[in-house]
């Protein structure tokens, strides 16, 4: 997040890091994702480390310390190299609570390397070796740890809630009034959005350890011509396509990856993972829009968000 966390006392973070050994003399915030909060400890010999702290109000304890010990899983013990995962504390946990349990922060190891940006376009011969690099991670087998991602959408109450007509006047923001308007004049779209879900969800589908997000905003090219994925909070088991929609862009794309996973692409599950993108971000946007917030640059980044997700349904 680009904004730091107003709720949460950074002080914290010093002697929590000693649980995995770690005498920071330095904490620099870094103002890189969408969701969580990130800081680069580093001590006095200078050796760093990227430090990321959850809310895990908005993805529980319980749910967010399965998905990193399938990643610290994945590296360890199947040697997938392209893995970035959180490295264990001394005590072997992944995932620390902190401050009452509202947050909880995980450490990875610095990597230095470029990250591209969510909707950057990768060329062909890039494209082609994260093909390789999902191919090989859909071909491992799941770790007992790794939670299930199911298809329908949490939070689709509050949306269908939303839809059913008037109600009272959202309240939590300068956002808020100009959000329900929006989906008050999106609800045709929405509703038909919901229904073809339902619809392309219904066929059941062979389930593989996804990343769930390995768009280029997650993507690192490190030293040595290598490419890394980051952010695993979302892995997880689930239809090949839930990674593939964001990757693949045409027959070449389709082709290379059923040649190196032996599996044919569904390309009616690719439609289902693109529909189920867009749809969960409204979801997500809708409860933070009716819920307090300020006019900060996170909040108007999720405007944009939502205002392009709409037009895109609107359009498809």
């Amino acid at each position: 997040m680009r904004d730091r966390p107003d709720d949460f006392d950074e002080a914290l973070l010093r002697p929590a890091l000693r649980a995995w050994g770690i005498e920071a003399v330095r904490l620099d915030y870094a103002p890189v994702g969408f969701g969580d909060f990130h800081w680069i400890a580093a001590e006095r010999t200078g050796r760093r480390w990227f430090v990321t702290v959850a809310d895990v109000r908005r993805q529980t304890y319980d749910g967010l310390r399965p998905a990193m010990e399938t990643a610290a899983t994945l590296r360890e013990e199947a040697g997938l190299g392209f893995v970035v995962a959180p490295l264990r504390a001394c005590d072997g946990s992944v995932l620390r609570r902190l401050d009452r349990h509202r947050h909880a922060m995980s450490v990875f190891p610095y990597e230095e390397g470029r990250a591209g940006h969510f909707g950057d376009e990768l060329p062909a011969g890039e494209r082609a070796r994260v093909i390789d690099l999902l191919a090989e991670l859909h071909a491992t087998p799941p770790p007992l740890s790794t939670p299930a991602r199911p298809v329908e959408l949490t939070g689709r109450a509050g949306l269908e809630q939303a839809l059913d007509g008037p109600s009272s006047p959202w309240l939590g923001g300068p956002y808020s009034r100009p959000a329900q308007e929006l989906i008050a004049a999106h609800a045709g779209t929405l509703r038909r959005g919901l229904a073809e879900l339902d619809r392309l969800a219904a066929k059941p589908r062979e389930q593989v350890v996804t990343h769930g997000e390995p768009h280029p905003g997650n993507l690192l090219r490190a030293g040595g011509d290598r490419l890394l994925l980051v952010d695993w909070d979302t892995v997880g088991t689930a239809a090949p396509e839930r990674d593939l929609w964001l990757v693949v862009r045409g027959e070449d794309d389709l082709e290379r990856y059923a040649e190196a996973a032996g599996r044919a692409v569904d390309r009616d599950a690719l439609a289902l993972y693109r529909l189920r993108w867009a749809l969960n971000d409204v979801v997500e946007f809708v409860e933070w829009f009716r819920s307090p917030h300020a006019g900060t640059p996170d909040a108007e980044t999720a405007w944009t968000g939502l205002t392009t997700t709409l037009d895109e349904l609107a359009r498809s």
